[in-house]
């Protein structure tokens, strides 16, 4: 069974459905033996960081996700679940649940295209991601492809090695970033069409151990 982490953020239904039509089994739950009974586990998230972390301490998830991470099971972050994934973040001035090392930052204003235009905050809309290294969970995913995004703060991680792909919107930011049997992205794979539920089939079907 997929434990979809319930911590009162947006989207979880959406990511449930998504997951279910690809034929897999899963549940939104913030049980904590439900999510450690699980074989793997989504964390997503639509929301502020304090609250979103206040939420996740106050029912014991924060540490209980801390030790799914280090037992090796697969482990996905979505949106803010990606974000607070890091140390801290600008938003709130959050403690985060540091299980890669890093900051999240708010876009920059003005936010500027190549060309001068001004660009808004939040990213909103269809984009690519630049694959800076091969990943399993990307496999079958077009190079073209488009991704939908909604967000003001981007993670900025704090280790070259975990940085897997990237985005442009005014800077160049980090939208895919993982180590080991976590992999994170900021788009939303549950609304990103075939090649979202195409990612979202592969992280269902990963054997993080051996990276295939």
């Amino acid at each position: 069974m997929i434990a979809i982490i319930d911590y009162k953020a947006g989207n979880l239904v959406s990511v449930a459905r998504a997951v279910h039509h690809l034929g897999f089994e899963c549940r939104i739950t913030r049980d904590v033996k439900e999510v450690l009974g699980a074989d793997r586990v989504i964390f997503p998230g639509v929301g502020s960081a304090g609250q979103a972390m206040g939420d996740l301490r106050k029912i014991g998830l924060d540490q209980v996700l801390c030790g799914l991470y280090k037992s090796g099971k697969p482990f996905l972050g979505i949106c803010l679940g990606t974000q607070i994934i890091l140390e801290r973040s600008e938003e709130d001035q959050t403690t985060c649940l540091g299980l890669l090392p890093g900051t999240v930052r708010r876009f920059p204003m003005p936010l500027l295209s190549n060309n001068g235009k001004n660009l808004k905050v939040p990213h909103m809309g269809w984009n690519r991601v630049k694959l800076k290294r091969v990943h399993p969970v990307f496999n079958g995913v077009a190079p073209e492809s488009e991704f939908y995004f909604v967000h003001s703060y981007y993670p900025e991680p704090g280790a070259e090695e975990t940085i897997i792909g990237t985005t442009d919107h005014g800077i160049t930011f980090t939208s895919v970033l993982g180590e080991g049997n976590l992999i994170a992205v900021q788009f939303h794979p549950e609304k990103s069409g075939p090649p979202g539920l195409t990612i979202l089939k592969n992280f269902c079907l990963w054997n993080a151990e051996d990276g295939t």
